[in-house]
């Protein structure tokens, strides 16, 4: 059936930067086939989608890709840690993919591997390290970064590579992929021009944090050149519809109500809630209307601003410690969100490769016929994701869309 290449992504939104890496990892690779795992409608870094699933996932379609996958809500919200390997779950339990390719600040594989080996093995002398760093009050980011310089005896060598959020997926995704003994072959294809948080753009390449910001500042023209026609003509329509969400300040309200309701036990219950940052955020809720005079109560050299962020998209979300504690042992769905003629034959290889796998093309078939009590709560927080989310809508926010929608064909 030739190659498939894996591509794990937000494309929030899909960009010209997203464009080359596409087509820079079929050339490299030399594949017949693409398979995207893509967040739903809420982000990594604790935010929202710019627009939702299914319009990402027609753009992506629109753009080479021909399987668009969704990364269930309880990985796609996770630490990178938990993200990666959810997602490489999902890739290795299709059992047709051969190459997957990331976006990174440097293309040396295997700089990367050596890393996310000791990652997975966790040496001795690199743990010792690492808790003597934590004992500093430093941020689990930090402090490991700090362990893995330290460790690698070459400071300057490996700076730059850990303190890029792109290199540390990848870093993430190569663990993952020796964690499950996968076949599936990493490639890094170097970013260029637009970095990761970049808020600037240089010719018609801008990263999606910059897009993003034009976007909410109103500056749909100039996005005309930084953006594939068809990715373009999807966002403008759900301009025109009321149907983008810029970030998580539209929820503000609803957000700092749950805290205010919630009693700090309840609070402490929320996933990355430790060391008695319940009572912080309970008292920073009381005390604030907005989302940023929270985070500049609360963010700290220990709690970094994402992962605060990320505990108020769980107090919004429902999300507990426990939910993330059943995302960690169960195998994961693959619900299909998108596909062309070429991913139609791809769904079709990969139920013969792997039979047990619980394929989705029907939310309400699956929500009547499943018994796996796991998947259907999975499937249960991916609803209720969806459903919230609709809420930021200007116009025509309806409920249950996970149930009306169709799966996007192209």
């Amino acid at each position: 059936m030739g190659k498939v290449l894996g591509v794990i992504c937000e494309y929030n939104p899909f960009h010209n930067g997203h464009l080359y890496h596409l087509e820079q990892s079929k050339k490299m690779t030399g594949s017949n086939y693409t398979v995207a795992i893509m967040s739903g409608n809420f982000t990594q870094r604790g935010s929202t989608a710019i627009i939702d699933k299914w319009s990402r996932a027609e753009a992506a379609l629109k753009s080479g890709v021909d399987l668009v996958i969704e990364l269930p809500v309880l990985y796609a919200t996770s630490s990178a840690e938990n993200f990666a390997d959810g997602a490489i779950h999902i890739l290795d339990s299709l059992k047709v993919v051969d190459y997957l390719s990331f976006g990174a600040e440097t293309s040396e594989i295997e700089i990367l591997d050596k890393i996310a080996d000791i990652l997975y093995r966790e040496p001795k002398a690199y743990k010792n390290i690492l808790s003597h760093e934590l004992k500093k009050g430093l941020s689990f980011p930090k402090a490991r970064e700090n362990a893995l310089r330290m460790y690698l005896s070459d400071i300057k060598k490996y700076a730059n590579i850990l303190s890029s959020p792109n290199n540390i997926l990848g870093i993430e995704y190569i663990k993952a992929l020796k964690k499950y003994k996968s076949n599936i072959i990493p490639i890094s294809i170097a970013r260029f021009e637009a970095g990761y948080n970049d808020i600037n753009y240089s010719g018609n390449i801008a990263s999606a944090t910059a897009i993003r910001n034009i976007i909410k500042n109103g500056g749909f023209e100039i996005l005309r050149k930084l953006l594939p026609s068809s990715s373009f003509g999807i966002l403008m329509d759900n301009v025109k519809q009321g149907h983008v969400i810029p970030d998580l300040s539209v929820f503000e309200r609803q957000i700092i109500y749950n805290l205010r309701k919630m009693s700090t036990d309840e609070i402490a219950e929320l996933p990355d809630v430790t060391e008695g940052l319940e009572f912080s955020i309970k008292k920073a809720a009381n005390a604030c209307n907005t989302i940023q005079e929270f985070l500049n109560i609360i963010k700290s050299k220990r709690y970094t601003a994402t992962r605060i962020q990320r505990i108020l998209l769980y107090s919004l979300l429902g999300i507990t410690k426990k939910d993330m504690a059943l995302s960690k042992k169960v195998n994961p769905y693959v619900r299909v969100l998108g596909l062309n003629n070429r991913g139609k034959f791809l769904i079709s290889e990969i139920a013969k490769a792997n039979p047990k796998l619980e394929i989705i093309t029907s939310v309400k078939r699956f929500a009547n016929q499943s018994t796996n009590k796991n998947l259907k709560l999975l499937l249960d927080k991916d609803i209720f994701a969806t459903n919230v989310y609709s809420i930021g809508y200007t116009f025509d926010s309806c409920n249950n869309l996970d149930f009306t929608k169709k799966i996007v064909t192209i």
